[in-house]
């Protein structure tokens, strides 16, 4: 059963019910704002997939409501996936101009503070007209009447036809399996970063300000430069001989370097480091510093970190191969320094898990390369390269397999490459012909269906300038580069996207996994029985159908989960090819083992029978600084 849910404007909701196929059920009826988790609460009892627009503006209210549900269908991501795909290159709606579906309408608006319980549905003026209205741009009633049953009917039909048009568009796709299971999966990816931005990532304020302090010096107003900045700066200032150089502007840094004699081009500190000058280690640190004040200084800190919890929002898809970006926050770009601060509530444990060597293992399973495969069946994917012959070294051995995927010709890594292509010759052909795809502006697809997007007209005008001899040499110089900079997207997308899906059909069985063991402990706490382990197998059979109850939360204060997470495990924090867990210390090993055969899960799902592997570095701490 599919039960879809339509804006009515500000103060509420439609919700209608269709079957299996999409055909209507039962018709619209409208629910308030404040009634939503209530309605949902009493209607995921039946595992329905819920279908909405957008899953951050949507799923918010509901979890503000202390509810949670097991699966959803994301219009917003789904049509971006079809629109794209090669699987539908042929369809109505891929042929299609863009439409209001296209773009989020409504968002999470975080209040300045990041206050969880400060986020806001707007409807704006700029909403499309007759978008989620009920009205149509004459302003009359869709339904054509005011009763309310007719509202609801109206306001829902076109999210209906929306959701309608996609489920045919993946049924008349070449495999339409292949994309209904990146749907889901990247609509449980939205379901999973709705609740990770709601329940926060666990953040001890005083330990971040502590550390701040140990490498900073004490809290300084706004604009002044605290202690060791101030202490660097000057050194830096004397060793070039330029008492009035703003230490902070990379020009005149810039400018004073080649005064001193130094042939520097740029300061990033890549190019400084081969420079040999006692200015350059003050330097180096003055930027690490200073990158770490503006970027999670106390300022930030103000900013995001709330209530022991740190709650940016996670964008799902926000990059064209599936990984994920934020909106603010920089949550996927924790500096070392601060990770301390990220610390389990009492009682509690970070679970924290990667998959080693991801992407080399998928371009091992997109591949088919049984070769590759085989060396990567420890845990070590570049030991089992060494071990092969190949090259002589791990350190060779990362060098080679990075430069195969992204494309690198010269140094260090085109030298192993053909060392590389003749030891795993399925692989290396594999990444080679994604690479002249791209050149030809071709489109390459990942393991599930989500494809790379068609270079802009101005790359198809200068390749066509360049083939028939137009223009100057340089501009058929710069046209032929422009192609092999697209192949090395395509080469690296092929891989990256692929690494993508698998990520998120591994958080998907993960979060299903946790819900089980997070009933499964209620269940054992409330028979007085100790045997988590026999309680927790049975609940496995649940599924995730306890997911909508709010009886799974509990109050909550300062440094304790907000509801419905107060007491079951959950994930707080996704990383590309890593994730953190926050779980009650009783259950953090049956966590740690959930991980791991979600891993298992999510590579059969993607591979079947190849024998592929991904195994996981897991660690069970108190902070995220101590993990492996």
């Amino acid at each position: 059963m599919y039960v879809v849910v339509s804006p009515a404007g500000p103060d509420g909701y439609a919700l209608s019910f269709l079957d299996d196929s999409g055909e209507e059920e039962q018709q619209g009826e409208l629910v308030a704002t404040d009634e939503l988790g209530e309605a949902v609460e009493a209607i995921e009892l039946e595992s329905p997939r819920w279908v909405w627009h957008d899953t951050a503006a949507t799923y918010s209210q509901i979890l503000e409501a202390g509810v949670r549900v097991e699966r959803c269908h994301d219009l917003r991501l789904t049509i971006a996936l079809l629109r794209l795909s090669s699987l539908t290159s042929g369809t109505g709606l891929a042929m299609s101009p863009p439409g209001p579906w296209d773009t989020a309408i409504t968002s999470p608006k975080p209040s300045v503070a990041g206050n969880r319980s400060g986020n806001e549905l707007s409807f704006d003026d700029d909403k499309p007209e007759g978008f989620g209205t009920g009205r149509d741009s004459s302003g009359e009633d869709d339904a054509g009447s005011d009763n309310a049953e007719g509202n609801a009917s109206g306001v829902a039909q076109p999210t209906i036809d929306e959701f309608r048009l996609q489920l045919e568009t993946v049924r008349a796709a070449t495999e339409p399996n292949r994309l209904r299971l990146l749907i889901a999966a990247e609509s449980a990816g939205a379901l999973i970063a709705a609740e990770m931005t709601h329940a926060g990532l666990p953040w001890r304020e005083d330990v971040h300000d502590a550390l701040l302090t140990e490498l900073l010096g004490p809290r300084v107003a706004p604009g002044l430069r605290p202690a060791r900045l101030e202490q660097l700066a000057t050194i830096i200032q004397h060793e070039l001989g330029s008492p009035g150089l703003n230490t902070d502007s990379p020009a005149e840094v810039l400018k004073a370097l080649r005064a001193a004699g130094l042939s520097a081009e740029t300061t990033r500190s890549w190019e400084l480091q081969a420079l040999d000058h006692p200015v350059i280690e003050p330097l180096l640190e003055y930027k690490k510093l200073s990158r770490l004040l503006s970027a999670n200084g106390w300022s930030w800190m103000e900013s995001w970190v709330t209530d022991g919890r740190f709650s940016p929002e996670y964008v799902p898809g926000g990059v064209v191969s599936g990984r994920w970006a934020t909106r603010g926050g920089g949550a996927l770009q924790l500096p070392k320094q601060v990770r301390r601060a990220v610390t389990a509530d009492e009682g509690w444990k970070l679970v924290v898990a990667d998959a080693a060597q991801l992407e080399p293992r998928i371009l091992a399973g997109v591949s088919g390369d049984l070769i590759m495969a085989r060396a990567g069946q420890g845990a070590d994917l570049y030991a089992g390269i060494v071990a092969s012959g190949a090259v002589e070294s791990r350190a060779q051995a990362k060098v080679a397999m990075l430069g195969a995927m992204y494309g690198a010709t010269t140094g260090e890594s085109g030298r192993l490459l053909p060392r590389l292509a003749a030891a795993f010759p399925a692989a290396l052909t594999f990444v080679e012909d994604a690479a002249r795809a791209g050149e030809r502006g071709e489109v390459v697809t990942s393991r599930l269906g989500r494809s790379s997007p068609r270079p802009g007209e101005d790359w198809w005008e200068a390749q066509a300038a360049a083939r028939e001899g137009a223009g100057s040499e340089r501009e058929r110089q710069r046209a032929r580069q422009q192609a092999r900079d697209w192949g090395r997207f395509t080469r690296n997308f092929v891989v990256q996207a692929s690494a993508a899906d698998w990520a998120l059909c591994w958080m998907a069985d993960l979060r299903r996994r946790l819900c089980a063991l997070g009933t499964a402990a209620l269940g054992t706490a409330a028979l007085g029985t100790a045997d988590l382990g026999t309680a927790a197998l049975e609940t496995a059979a649940l599924g995730t159908a306890a997911l909508g109850t709010a009886a799974l939360a509990t109050a909550h204060g300062p440094g304790r989960a907000a509801e419905p997470f107060g007491t079951v495990p959950h994930l707080v924090f996704f990383l590309h090819d890593e994730v953190i867990v926050h779980a009650p210390e009783s259950l953090a090993e049956a966590v740690a083992d959930a991980l791991r055969s979600a891993s298992a899960s999510a590579t059969k799902l993607l591979f079947g029978e190849f024998p592929l592997t991904v195994p996981l570095d897991v660690s069970i701490v108190d902070s995220y600084a101590d993990a492996a």
